[in-house]
């Protein structure tokens, strides 16, 4: 697995020049000229940064995202909405939007060890793709461990149109579609059709 999926969050965030974890220190010993955004990039340079960007805010494979790519390309939308559609509606990204998680990584970790379900199901597959309609929630009897409760209470403030929470039973609902410009990640969506357009997938 590469750097992207696995290195240090605050390290890598620093180096792709965008706070690609959500930490709100992540970006604090960023000095001038230390990200690659702060060279001058040929067209190609701009479209790969934007890729490693967007695959560093999901911290998902270039396997992924090219299983990824293909779908959306077939898909009736613009390539570039319905790829980001298709990853913000990932189990481990919902769990972390819902606040079960502070990090993707951790959201990750949870719904490997089983403790996420979906509409009263375990499913232990970070990847899985939640449809319009699915309850998300914590398993039972991880609703008193402190650190879970602390993250979802403390998201409470962070709220997202396309989720219907339940926070005295740790769930969620996805209930429609995220839009695009609901999605809370800064990222150039032509670039990244752009760098797979010329690649064979």
């Amino acid at each position: 697995m590469s750097s992207i999926t696995k290195g240090p969050k605050f390290k890598l965030s620093r180096r792709l020049g965008l706070n690609v974890c959500g930490h709100p220190k992540a970006m604090n010993r960023a000095g001038k000229g230390t990200a690659r955004s702060d060279k001058k990039l040929s067209p190609y340079g701009q479209q790969l940064l934007e890729k490693q960007r967007l695959r560093a805010y999901y911290g998902i494979s270039e396997k992924q995202m090219r299983i990824y790519m293909k779908k959306a390309q077939n898909s009736k939308e613009t390539t570039g909405n319905a790829v980001i559609k298709t990853l913000e509606c990932r189990l481990d990204n919902l769990v972390y939007r819902m606040g079960l998680a502070n990090s993707i990584r951790q959201a990750r970790q949870m719904v490997g060890h089983g403790n996420i379900h979906v509409n009263g199901r375990k499913v232990d597959i970070p990847s899985f793709i939640v449809s319009v309609g699915d309850e998300i929630s914590l398993r039972e009897k991880y609703r008193t461990n402190p650190l879970f409760k602390a993250n979802f209470e403390a998201a409470s403030l962070s709220e997202y149109p396309y989720l219907t929470k339940d926070q005295a039973n740790f769930s969620a609902v996805l209930s429609r579609m995220p839009e695009r410009d609901e999605v809370p990640i800064e990222i150039n969506d032509a670039l990244v059709v752009e760098f797979y357009s010329k690649s064979s997938l």
